[in-house]
């Protein structure tokens, strides 16, 4: 039996989602892809990677605000 990580099918979903062009879009079409966008971070979010993700993300902020001062 096959079995699909819903993460990894949504991620499938928002790369070609994305890829469309801006213009093609309508608004209920961008609405819809923020909503797959945030299913796919409250997937993520509690493992390894998604701690990994969050973990850079915090130095990079920190890098920029040291280096605005």
């Amino acid at each position: 039996m096959l079995t699909i990580n819903v993460a990894v099918l949504l991620a499938v979903i928002v790369v070609f989602r994305l890829r469309r062009r801006t213009e093609a879009r309508s608004r209920l079409d961008e609405r819809f892809t923020v909503v797959i966008v945030l299913a796919l971070g409250v997937l993520i979010a509690p493992t390894s990677v998604g701690q990994g993700i969050m973990d850079f993300l915090g130095r990079l902020a920190s890098g920029v605000t040291q280096a605005g001062r």
